[in-house]
This record gives structure tokens, sequence and C-alpha cells, in this order.
């Protein structure tokens, strides 16, 4: 009997893409648990706040750490710690969502360090630019940032095939220009804040990163320079 045929018909998605929805999940669990007083006691109706408090990312206090040179811990956490802080438990679950699709594939290409990498640095990448262009004084929360992160490294994907096959390139650019549509139109529609901005800009940090973080990229770049 051939082993092929015990194999799953389903590829298993890679641990640190469960890890990560199991972290995100969790976290969300204890918050809308504690909001409706089955866990935690009075106190936890509070916990979401608090952290919104703790750990969302701040524009203003970033620009306060750039002009005083100083950078507490408890600030710099924010770059990353946004990212697993929600809205709502559907805030939270649509960002799972596309942790668990574009995670997959980015983390069965990249291998499971790359992903986690191109998301936390996707994340760091995202407050920046919303820092830098948005300003707002609303903090940012939610892992959308790092989310376009992996879709900027799944954009890589397919511009990489779409050169090897000689096709136009421009067509692997279709999702982020029909997300970003999305959001457009719903800002037009209802308004909303600027944090589109911070996903673009994890997008754009994603997006580079995989010209390292692909296989073989770092030997690509290496040859690229000898040649220039």
């Amino acid at each position: 009997m051939s082993s092929s045929e015990n194999h799953s018909p389903v590829n298993p998605l890679p641990p640190v893409v469960v890890a990560l929805v199991l972290l995100i999940m969790g976290i969300e669990a204890a918050f809308s648990l504690g909001t409706r007083g089955i866990v935690g006691g009075p106190t936890a109706v509070g916990w979401r706040l608090e952290a919104f408090q703790s750990y969302a990312f701040s524009a203003e206090i970033f620009w306060w750490m750039w002009e005083t040179g100083q950078w507490p811990v408890e600030h710099l956490m924010r770059f990353v710690s946004f990212a697993f802080v929600h809205g709502s438990f559907t805030h939270a679950l649509f960002v799972c969502v596309f942790v668990l699709a574009m995670g997959k594939m980015v983390g069965e290409v990249f291998g499971d360090l790359a992903m986690i990498v191109i998301f936390v640095l996707s994340a760091i990448g995202g407050a920046l630019g919303y820092a830098v262009f948005a300003g707002g004084q609303v903090p940012l929360i939610g892992g959308f940032p790092a989310v376009y992160g992996l879709i900027g490294a799944f954009t890589y994907i397919l511009w990489r095939q779409l050169s090897l096959v000689g096709a136009q390139q421009s067509r692997a650019f279709s999702l982020i220009a029909f997300l970003m549509g999305v959001q457009l139109l719903f800002a037009l529609l209802f308004g909303g804040q600027p944090d589109w901005i911070a996903d673009l800009a994890g997008f754009a940090t994603g997006f580079f990163l995989s010209f390292f973080l692909a296989p073989g990229g770092w030997a690509r770049f290496r040859n690229n320079i000898r040649h220039d």
C-alpha cells in the first residue's frame, strides 16, 4: 500500500499561525467574558479599557519619546502590543481569519520564523506609519497592520511567480488594491479614523521584508549589490 494514501487531504497549519490565533482569541475571550461578568469579578468589566490605556499605540506618546529622547519599555512595547488588543470580538475574529489565510500561505513558503518576523515588524512599521503620516490623537489598536504585512509577503510571492512565467507583475497587487478600495469606500460612506495608513504601512513593510526573508532572497540581494 502506498504511503501517500495515509496523507491528510488538508495541509496542516504552520504552528506559529496556530499560536498567533490562539493568543489573539485568548486575549479577546478574556475581555469578552470579563465584560459579561463570567470571569474576573466586577473589575473585569474594565479590562478592555485598561488594555487600551496600557497597550494601544499612541502617536502622541511616540512623539513625546522622540522629542525627549526617553524610550521607556512600557511605551516601546506598544509598537507590538497594540496588535493583540481589539475593539470587539468581531474585530479580533476578522484579524484571525486573515492570519489563518495569509499566515498559512506565507508560512509554507517562507517558514515559521520568517512569517512571525514579518508579522511583528509589520506591526511596528504600521505604527510608525500611523504616527508619521496620520499623527492622530486616537490610539491605534488591532492586528490589521500586521496582517497587511502578511498580505504584503503574499503579494511578493505572487509577484515573483508572475515574473517567472513572464506575466504582468502588477496583477500581484490586485488584492491590496481591492482592500484599500473597500476601506476608502467605507471611509467615504461612514467616516472613521485614518488607520488605513497603518494598514498600508504594514503592507509596505511586509512586501519590503520579503526581498530578504523569502527563500534565497538574501543571496539575491547580495548578488545584485555585487553586480552593481
